[in-house]
Parts: C-alpha cells; sequence; structure tokens
C-alpha cells in the first residue's frame, strides 16, 4: 500500500506573538470583548493552539498587564547622577502614566491583576528601592509604592472618558455663570477648574511626595 501522507498542520505560534496579538486586541476591543476566539482569528489559528500555550482568557491577560508595563522603562525621562529621589519617583511615576495613555483599555485590568510578572515585579523592586536607598524605613516604602501606584492607575482609568478642552471650557463657563452669592469660592476659581488631565495628575503627584519627605528622618 502506499504511504499515508500526514496532512500539514498549522504552523507553531510562539507566546511572544500570542501576547503581542493580546495587547493589541485589547487596546482595539477592551478587555470585556477580549475572547480566545476573537485572538485565535487575529492570529489565524484555532483556539486549541493557544489552550496548549495558556489556561484560558485571564492567563493571557495577565500577561498583557505584564507586557504593558514593560513599555514603561522607554518613557523614563533622563535624569542626571546626582537627582533627588523626588525627581526619581516622580520620573517613574510619570513613565507609568505615559505608558497607560498609550494603552487606556488595559487599566481596568489592573483591577483584578496584581502585577507579579517580571515587568511588574521589576518597576515595583526600582521603586521600593529608591525610597530604601533614600533612607525611608521598609513598612513606608512599602506603602509609598503601594500609595503612588494606586494614584497613577486611578488617574489613569480617567483617560477613557478623553480630556476634551471643549468639554473644559465647557465647564469653566457654568461654574463662572454661577451665583457668587451661594457659591463665592467656586465662582472665584472657576478660571482654574477643571485643569487638564496631565496638569492635574503632575500636581497631584508632586503632593503626594512632598508628603512623604515629612517621613524621612
Amino acid at each position: 500500500m502506499p504511504h499515508k501522507r500526514s496532512r500539514p498542520g498549522r504552523p507553531s505560534i510562539s507566546v511572544d506573538r500570542v501576547i503581542d496579538a493580546a495587547v493589541e486586541l485589547v487596546d482595539e476591543l477592551g478587555p470585556a470583548d477580549f475572547s480566545m476566539r476573537v485572538l485565535a482569528q487575529r492570529l489565524e489559528s484555532s483556539t486549541a493552539t493557544l489552550y496548549r500555550h495558556f489556561a484560558g482568557k485571564d492567563a493571557i491577560l495577565i500577561h498583557v498587564v505584564d507586557r504593558v508595563l514593560g513599555e514603561a522603562p522607554r518613557h523614563v525621562v533622563d535624569l542626571p547622577d546626582d537627582s533627588t529621589w523626588q525627581e526619581r519617583l516622580i520620573a517613574g511615576a510619570e513613565a507609568l502614566f505615559r505608558t497607560l495613555q498609550q494603552h487606556p483599555n488595559v487599566v481596568p485590568l489592573f483591577d483584578n491583576h496584581v502585577p507579579l510578572g517580571p515587568h511588574g515585579l521589576a518597576g515595583r523592586e526600582a521603586a521600593i528601592g529608591i525610597l530604601l536607598a533614600s533612607g525611608f524605613p521598609p513598612d513606608i516604602a512599602a506603602r509609598a509604592y503601594t500609595a503612588i501606584g494606586h494614584y497613577v492607575i486611578g488617574f489613569a482609568g480617567q483617560l477613557r472618558g478623553g480630556d476634551s478642552t471643549d468639554t473644559h471650557q465647557d465647564l469653566s463657563d457654568f461654574y463662572r455663570s454661577l451665583d457668587p452669592a451661594h457659591y463665592p469660592a467656586t465662582v472665584t476659581s472657576a478660571s482654574f477648574l477643571p485643569n487638564s488631565l496631565d496638569e492635574e495628575f503632575r500636581f497631584g503627584l508632586q503632593l503626594l511626595v512632598d508628603g512623604l519627605a515629612r517621613h524621612l528622618s
């Protein structure tokens, strides 16, 4: 009998390629509409192939979060060797914020996923290391890292709603039109309400870092 030729299978897909495609899809669709089926279609593969590498959707989303965190170091501004701990801490937080600005649909994933991948661990190590090296006790360093991390992610959560200059002007005009007899403080501050999201983020971040200084003995 003639030898029966085996049917060629689908080409293998690397884990990195799967994660890259997953990040693209979450950016496009958001995590709610992301699925193994949609991912398999993007990769021109099958869900069975994906399940050989990952237990399911949640496992892939953990990698999506870590892959995005791995982009943050690219956004860290160059600082001189004699920069202060405040400047280095702010630079790291701003780099994370800029990264999340590019991936607003990834931000909700931080609600359910503690970043424990290699990039998440590296970022945590760097931030806490800055504080420990500057003389903060371990408990304050850990709490400061968590507080600043939550602050950045919380602000980034507003990115999906946009940050329109026209909306800001409309709100400012509304505040200015209020009766000053009932809302004197709001009317007086109307020209500064609201600020852009970037301005509010940097102002609040500076307040957090300035407040940390009182814990440094």
